[in-house]
This record gives C-alpha cells, structure tokens and sequence, in this order.
C-alpha cells in the first residue's frame, strides 16, 4: 500500500459514524448489510449514512453490490490488512511478534 493510499484511508476512518458504519461491516462478515440495515442499527439518517459509505468506498474499504432497490456494502478486508500491513512494517525493531494484538498487554 503507498502512503497516500494509507492517508485516505485513515482519513476515512476518522469520522465517529464512518467508523462505526466500518466495524459494523467488519462484524457482519462476508454477507455485508444493505445501505438501509447500517443506518438502523446506527440510528442515523439513510441520506447521511450513504455519503458515508461513499467516502468508505473512495477510500477503497469497502466495495458495495446494488440488489433490487437496495445497495449492500462489504468490508474489503484485503485492504484492512493491507492498511494494518502497511502501519506495521517495520515494527518493533525488526521484532514482529511484538506486534500482535494484546501483546504489549
């Protein structure tokens, strides 16, 4: 991942409701929630949750599929690792296992 890549996706992280709406999708799995599903279980407005799934979507974190009315959204979960790959690559002075989850716990 080149560094720019990286900024717009942090970028598009920063905001509470977008992060929110990305973790829903990371937790909901390869199935994704339709456009609809994210702002209920959000209690934010359909027009307001669709802008932010359109920066997700610039920022490549998510890809999305329209179905009838609706569009479902999906969490590109090889761009998250690609993202976390490229904030962690030259971690801990050449020691990786430092770097897990929990690990300076």
């Amino acid at each position: 991942m080149e560094q720019t890549d990286a900024i717009t996706a942090l970028a598009a992280l920063a905001q509470p409701s977008r992060l929110d709406a990305f973790r829903l999708l990371v937790k909901a799995g390869p199935g994704g929630l339709a456009a609809g599903e994210i702002a209920e279980a959000l209690g934010a407005r359909q027009n307001t949750m669709s802008a932010n799934l359109s920066v997700l979507h610039g920022a490549g974190l998510v890809d999305s599929r329209r179905e009838g009315r609706s569009i479902r959204y999906f969490a590109r979960m090889e761009r998250v690792g690609a993202l976390v790959g490229f904030l962690v690559e030259d971690c801990c002075g050449g020691q990786p296992e430092l770097c897990r989850p929990g690990a300076g716990e």
